[in-house]
């Protein structure tokens, strides 16, 4: 007998009542322009319109506000790379309580600067020769403070599934929805809500060309770990899928489409042009793979979740000109 998912169609549709009033109902963006250019007609979830700027602060917020009193007063902890930082310390302070964040040295300025401002502390580490999540925990239970995953819990997880529950409330039945891949927390959430709804659908993954840790592990049905990848695409560059949310993958999503930098900056681009929409790199991957032509036999309705859009105007501007 399969072993029970940790995360459910229930526990999202718990979330999105928990997150109703704190949480942004993102806006879903169609162009005429991209229809063409595709040749199907596309849903663009707008997630980098979210608290924080991006899909994370849905987990986050959903996760904290499930602790119990005595723990949520002790304080949060987490580590990510940026929007989930940001994410934590938005959600710590919504929630009254205190938030200690470990982030790379080389995280984006801005998205250290926005987690300081919601209020968190920040302890940096090296992301190419030290290991986060055991940093991670060590910090936690040193000071005492929960420690919330970015991708790796079942609420977070609940959270993110959320923004494609949105979704398809808006656009009704798609034929296929196509996500961005860093530890697997949004896809495994959008799955779940996804094929609960509309059983047929298509989920299809995007990762950076550099960060394939989800395809091959998919490929291989084991988790495979790679060296941290460089990529402009900081919030993909992860060397192996989550625990917890790989199964799901294994069970729910259709396929992986990867993505080289400059097709990223492409999409960037094009959202910035023709949408009138900033997206960082991480958050174009999904919008990348359709102009790119990797989502092979696209259908005729399409959902894309364009997952944030924190990134400085110098760095925008340094890849917008390369």
């Amino acid at each position: 007998m399969a072993a029970a998912s940790p995360v459910t169609f229930d526990d999202v549709r718990a979330a999105a009542a928990r997150l109703a009033g704190v949480a942004h109902r993102t806006p879903v963006l169609t162009s005429s322009t991209l229809n063409s250019l595709v040749g199907a007609e596309v849903f663009i979830k707008c997630e980098n319109f979210q608290r924080v700027g991006a899909f994370k602060f849905r987990g986050a917020y959903n996760a904290a506000a499930q602790l119990p009193p005595e723990q949520l007063a002790r304080g949060i902890a987490a580590y990510s790379s940026g929007n989930h930082a940001q994410a934590t310390a938005l959600a710590a302070r919504e929630l009254g309580t205190s938030a200690v964040v470990l982030m790379p040295e080389d995280a984006p300025r801005a998205k250290r600067e926005a987690t300081a401002g919601y209020g968190a502390e920040i302890v940096t580490y090296d992301r190419y020769t030290q290991d986060r999540t055991a940093l991670g925990h060590a910090l936690a239970e040193e000071r005492g403070l929960t420690l919330i995953p970015p991708y790796d819990h079942p609420h977070v997880m609940a959270g993110q599934g959320t923004a494609t529950l949105e979704l398809l409330e808006e656009t009704g039945p798609l034929d296929a929805l196509v996500v961005p891949v860093g530890g697997g927390g949004l896809i495994a959430g959008s799955a779940t809500a996804a094929k609960a709804l509309h059983p047929a659908i298509r989920v299809l993954g995007v990762e950076p060309e550099a960060g394939d840790d989800t395809k091959r592990s998919l490929e291989s049905g084991v988790r495979v770990t790679r060296p941290v990848p460089r990529t402009i695409a900081d919030g993909q560059a992860l060397p192996t899928p989550g625990e917890l949310t790989f199964p799901i993958n294994q069970r729910l999503v259709d396929g992986i489409a990867l993505v080289g930098d400059a097709e990223i900056i492409t999409a960037m681009r094009f959202a910035f042009e023709r949408l009138k929409i900033v997206l960082e790199p991480s958050g174009a991957t999904a919008l990348a793979a359709l102009l790119a032509g990797r989502v092979e036999n696209l259908p005729p309705r399409v959902g894309v979740i364009a997952s944030g859009g924190n990134i400085d105007i110098e760095r925008f501007v340094e890849l917008l000109g390369s």
